[in-house]
């Protein structure tokens, strides 16, 4: 009997090993200790799975991150660039063998390879995002240039907007888009761990935005798009609002009358998922609780925790709802230009 069970044991044994020894299994476990930090067990997995599937594109991407971050570049950009010219490649190819390139300190092959990636994928809002971070690194400002358009032909790629926001408010020109993309920032990635830095920029951009008492004043810059003069000629009618400073109160009164004064001129005309999603916002009495999670805590931590507390149904009503939803840009929604 005992002899059974020990002939049963080893049968179990070798059906596990053998199930566990498909590619895609053993790729799912790399995945889990890279999670882990376990980057040398991870590679030894991988390794494995590639001998199996030595064309497999996926393997062969995530073995090339498990050395680069092992730092073992030389490696990681050898097997990666196999994938560059392959038809089955895509974007995520030329990303991973750009940050290779940069731990590498070769920023001229990056711009080269990123280049390269965009001929290819046009529409990429990675590539555009990674070139621009590696221009602006090299202090080239031409890099907003190339966030914009990834915002114009990828819109539903988060990245562009958050390094697009920073640079508007950085630089102290074109406050509405610090803001505006701030705002479509946080709404895409709500529990993000740059969505309180992001919030913080909004804050402030609408501060520096009120400073003057007429914002309109400078409303006829050739540069500045139809949809841009329109947000400001509507913002500029609620300027009065911001006399007694500019807060979570203040700002949902402000916000308030912007939306309802821009679907009344401008809706139908300029259409933009953002102020769809105040509006439903407001109409779902969730306005308020809204304005607070965005500017309570970038405002005032302490004040902005007391007012979860005393409005706890509005604002647990507010995370469902943002929880239920994936906040996306249509492509046709570019008002930048």
């Amino acid at each position: 009997m005992k002899r059974i069970n020990t002939i049963i044991i080893l049968l179990t044994c070798s059906w596990q090993l053998g199930y566990a020894q498909t590619a895609s299994e053993l790729q799912a476990t790399a995945k889990s200790f890279m999670q882990q930090g376990d980057y040398a067990n991870a590679v030894l997995v991988l390794n494995r799975a590639i001998q199996m599937e030595p064309k497999n594109i996926e393997i062969i991407k995530d073995l090339s991150m498990g050395y680069y971050l092992q730092k073992d570049n030389n490696k990681a950009l050898e097997l990666i660039k196999t994938t560059l010219d392959r038809e089955d490649a895509d974007d995520q190819s030329y990303q991973i063998a750009g940050i290779i390139y940069q731990q590498m300190d070769l920023p001229k092959e990056c711009e080269k390879l990123y280049r390269k990636g965009l001929k290819r994928f046009p529409v990429s809002g990675p590539l555009y995002n990674e070139l621009a971070e590696l221009l602006y690194s090299q202090k080239d400002y031409t890099a907003i240039k190339l966030w914009e358009k990834g915002i114009e032909l990828d819109p539903d790629y988060s990245k562009n907007y958050y390094n697009a926001c920073k640079y508007y408010y950085v630089s102290g020109t074109e406050k509405i888009w610090s803001i505006l993309y701030g705002e479509i920032f946080v709404n895409m990635e709500p529990l993000s761990s740059n969505a309180p830095e992001i919030k913080s920029i909004i804050s402030e951009s609408y501060k520096k935005l009120f400073i003057d008492t007429d914002i309109s004043k400078d409303n006829t810059d050739k540069n500045r798009s139809a949809f841009a003069n329109a947000f400001i000629e509507t913002m500029n009618k609620q300027s009065g609002v911001a006399v007694s400073g500019i807060n979570p109160e203040s700002l949902t009164m402000i916000r308030t009358r912007f939306i309802l004064d821009w679907e009344k001129n401008y809706e139908v005309k300029f259409p933009f998922r953002l102020f769809e999603l105040q509006k439903q916002l407001l109409q779902d009495g969730l306005f308020d609780a809204y304005n607070q999670w965005l500017f309570g805590a970038a405002q005032n931590l302490a004040v902005f925790q007391n007012w979860t507390v005393a409005h706890a149904t509005e604002y647990n009503d507010l995370n469902r709802f943002q929880k239920g939803r994936v906040f996306k840009i249509p492509v046709a929604q570019y008002y930048r230009y």
